[in-house]
């Protein structure tokens, strides 16, 4: 997208200033018409360096704004990211190929993402703890402080490339941090955006630094003992690199998953199919909590069968541009490339191709197996695309086991109308989230979100996040 003939430019952003001259430049093109719409500036290892320090020479500064300056300044943001809510939507559509529908629902989530982190700001709360339970403490008495960690490094994936990044600035900011931001390379156009609204919002020029590029950049990020939290999203690989680098500080991880729905028998099957068609192939499945494994009763698994395919075959496929387009690309034809692999695989293995399976550029249609073989990767690995596979089970008990057989624990799905069954999967599924009458896809902001497991460490949401992005002070007084 260009206006007026000028192609959008991603820089990086160091100490208060946009970084141009001198560094390398990359085309940024859409996924889905394959025309440039932007270039990209990568930083050097000089301006990682200089955006380390400073962050680490500013974060006294920002932790002695007053909480209901940070509150006001994030607010402010939402309400200018709500003003601004069809570009910034254009925007993530045309630079990542998810449909226009999805991106406007994620630039609603996005604002009310800043507005909870606003509030949390105010929210900072401690205790007061008599010293009497001791009997050395009788004349004593303890307070605590939330106060902030200082610098916080935040990873960001490209997915959800405007929520995940408001997810860690929005919290860091209001808890009173500084932050060095690496977004993912597929979607620095968005990033950009987004950090000059927030300066636009009234942000400190020296609140956060953003630095482009791959996999150097971050670690030079991570293995650095001037950030003391460092908060990732993305993938398992990664992250045990990240844990190897880190040294002596606190990780939070959001990490992935191969998210499992169950389907009993006595459950609402119209229902399910809807839901499990629109959440398992929304943003093309790229999804951490994107429906992938379905556990269908074996009482009703072929009549579930043929209502996912009736209501998958009415997902529209397309421009990403268009609001009536269900399903758009893949985030480039490499990742569009593996997902047609895949399923080639699983159905060499002896899954049936139920829907689905076919490749146009970086769009793949919405796909649907049969009972593919445990082992295969559509079941084991996290597919981060447009597949379901439909797996039979005899008892509750079995589909619980199968559904925990995972190197995964992100969040689950129980479709049933028996209470107890319901409440029995709730406790027995090994996740950081259960859904009940729900698919695995669905998340509030405010809501503790994260995983168990190989999906992550912590929990995401202004509130919970913050936790982990203060450190409780303690002050005692002693009466004579």
């Amino acid at each position: 997208m260009t206006e007026q003939g000028v192609l959008k430019q991603a820089r990086p952003y160091v100490n208060g200033e946009w970084l141009v001259d001198g560094r390398e430049k990359l085309q940024v093109k859409s996924p889905f018409t394959g025309e440039v719409i932007g270039e990209q500036y990568l930083a050097t290892m000089e301006d990682v360096e200089k955006a380390l320090q400073s962050a680490f020479e500013s974060k006294k500064e920002i932790g002695a704004i007053p909480a209901y300056k940070r509150a006001n300044i994030l607010k402010r943001a939402a309400e200018l990211l709500h003003e601004q809510r069809e570009s910034f939507a254009k925007l993530i559509s045309l630079e990542l190929g998810k449909p226009l529908k999805n991106t406007l629902d994620e630039v609603a989530r996005s604002v009310e993402t800043l507005q909870l982190s606003g509030e949390e700001a105010k929210r900072l709360t401690g205790e007061s703890i008599p010293g009497d339970a001791s009997e050395r403490g009788t004349n004593a008495i303890a307070m605590t402080f939330r106060v902030p960690v200082g610098v916080i490094a935040a990873i960001t994936p490209f997915n959800s490339p405007l929520n995940l990044v408001c997810h860690k600035i929005g919290p860091a900011f209001a808890a009173g941090n500084a932050v060095v931001l690496k977004p993912a390379p597929q979607t620095s156009l968005i990033a950009t955006a987004l950090l000059k609204l927030l300066l636009e919002a009234g942000f400190p020029e020296i609140a956060v630094n953003m630095v482009l590029g791959g996999v150097e950049v971050g670690q030079e990020i991570v293995k650095d003992d001037r950030v003391n939290v460092i908060s990732f999203t993305g993938g398992t690989v990664a992250s045990r690199n990240i844990c190897k680098l880190a040294g002596m500080k606190k990780v939070l991880l959001e990490l992935g998953g191969n998210a499992a729905t169950i389907v009993h028998e006595d459950a609402d099957l119209a229902r399910a199919a809807l839901m499990c068609a629109r959440t398992g192939f929304s943003n093309s499945g790229q999804s951490c909590i994107s429906v992938q494994r379905i556990y269908v009763h074996q009482a009703v698994v072929l009549k579930f069968k043929e209502l996912l395919k009736d209501e998958v075959a009415k997902l529209i496929v397309g421009d990403p541009l268009s609001p009536e387009t269900d399903v758009g690309t893949l985030v480039d034809e490499k990742a569009a490339g593996r997902i047609i692999d895949w399923i080639d695989q699983s159905v060499k293995a002896g899954a049936e191709l139920v829907f689905g399976g076919k490749q146009n550029g970086a769009n793949v249609q919405p796909t649907i197996l049969f009972n593919p073989p445990k082992t295969t990767n559509v079941v084991c690995q996290e597919v981060f695309g447009p597949i379901v596979s439909i797996l039979p089970y005899e008892d509750i008990d079995e589909a619980i086991a199968e559904a925990n057989d995972s190197e995964f624990g992100l969040q689950a799905g129980i479709f049933t109308n028996r209470l107890d069954l319901a409440y029995k999967a709730a406790h027995a599924l090994e996740v950081g989230g259960v859904v009940i009458n729900g698919t695995s896809n669905y998340r509030l902001d405010h809501w503790p979100y994260g995983g168990v497991k190989n999906s992550g460490i912590g929990r995401e949401g202004p509130r919970f996040a913050i936790e982990d992005m203060t450190e409780t002070k303690m002050i005692v007084l002693q009466l004579s």
